[in-house]
Order: structure tokens, then sequence, then C-alpha cells
């Protein structure tokens, strides 16, 4: 068991750091382009990793490539962008019509109705600690959505949320990663995520004891 463990979590540091050097290049020639649109992407519930983007962020930025302030000002804007997509699909289309359609952009429904149930119990303050759990921190604008919270409350605990989150990875990138070696960056970039994962999960499954 201990050899497949060992196997399973290889395969997936080699998949998180060649998703790394994919980001890596789109971060290299399209700049802030690229990072509105792939945190607006991931925000929007899309699988594209901010454990990988945040902090690659930071790193450019401590190589001077990157504005720190502007770049988060950039995430910042990809976040509310990516958050009201899927709050206002939520809001205006329903439950039902997300859930037929969830599959085709690689959403569970077993996860919404994991995050829905923690909605219900937890109001507001489950918007905002989900800012801080991967995966969930897209998933959580549905039920915020499903069921009509109130914009201005649904946007200022995300943002909160999403704000330490950002920040946190991005400081990450920046003192944690500022290394010339790009290989260097890139494998600590995967080893973090992969830890960052193994938090989500755990935090999923105490979620299905509460449930």
């Amino acid at each position: 068991m201990d050899f497949l463990a060992l196997t399973a979590a290889s395969g997936l540091i080699s998949l998180i750091t060649n998703a790394s050097s994919v980001v890596n290049g789109l971060l290299t020639h399209y700049g802030y382009l690229a990072i509105l649109l792939l945190m607006t992407m991931e925000y929007a519930s899309l699988p594209v990793p901010s454990e990988i983007i945040l902090p690659l962020i930071g790193f450019f930025a401590a190589k001077g490539d990157f504005s720190f302030i502007g770049a988060l000002a950039v995430v910042t804007v990809a976040g509310i962008i990516g958050m009201a997509i899927d709050y206002f699909i939520a809001y205006y289309v329903g439950k039902d019509i997300v859930y037929r359609h969830a599959g085709r952009f690689h959403i569970s429904k077993r996860s919404l109705d994991e995050f829905d149930a923690w909605f219900n119990r937890n109001g507001a303050f489950a918007v905002f600690v989900a800012r801080l759990i991967p995966v969930a921190r897209g998933l959580v604008s549905f039920p915020a959505g499903f069921a009509m919270m109130k914009k201005s409350t649904f946007f200022a605990y995300s943002i909160a949320g999403a704000l330490i989150w950002d920040v946190i990875l991005m400081l990450f990138g920046y003192y944690g990663l500022a290394s010339n070696s790009i290989s260097v960056v890139l494998s600590g970039v995967a080893v973090f995520a992969v830890a960052i994962y193994v938090i989500y999960h755990l935090a999923r499954r105490e979620l299905r004891k509460r449930r």
C-alpha cells in the first residue's frame, strides 16, 4: 500500500508540474491578461488550479515581471467576475437546470449537494470559509445563488475570504519560491498543491460526517 501511495503521489506531482509549466508559459507570454482569464475561470468553478497559478504569479512578481499589488488587483477583479458568473447562473436559472448540466463543466452533483447542505446550515460564514478551501472556493457560489442570498452579503464575504487565499498563495510564491531555477519553482508548486488538495479532501470528509 505504501508503494502504491508513493506511486500515486509521484504521478500527481508529475501531473501538477506539467500543469505548472503550461501556466508558466501563459503568464510569460500574456501577462496580466493571462492572470485575468485564468483566475476568472478558476473562480467560475472551471478546472483551473489557483494553487498553481497564484504562487507562480508571486514568483513572477518577485522577479519584477509583475507588480505584486497590480497582479493582486487583477486577481481580485477576476475573482469578482468568476463569482458573479456562478452566483447569477444559480440565482436566475435555478437548481434543477444547473444540476442537469453540471457534468458538462466537470462539476460533481455530489459536491454541489454537500456544499448546498453546508451552506444551508452556516449561511454567510460558509461562503467566507469555503473561499479558503480548494475546489469548494468556486462551488459555494451555487448554493448562495440557489438560496438567493443577498448580493451585498455574498460578495462581501466572498471577497474577504478570497483575498486571504489569494494573498497567502501569492506570498508563498513571492517569498518561498523566489528562485532562479524554474524547475525548483515548479516542483515546489507541485508539492504545495498536493498538500492543499489533501486539506480539501479532509475538509470534504468532515462535511460528509456532519451530513
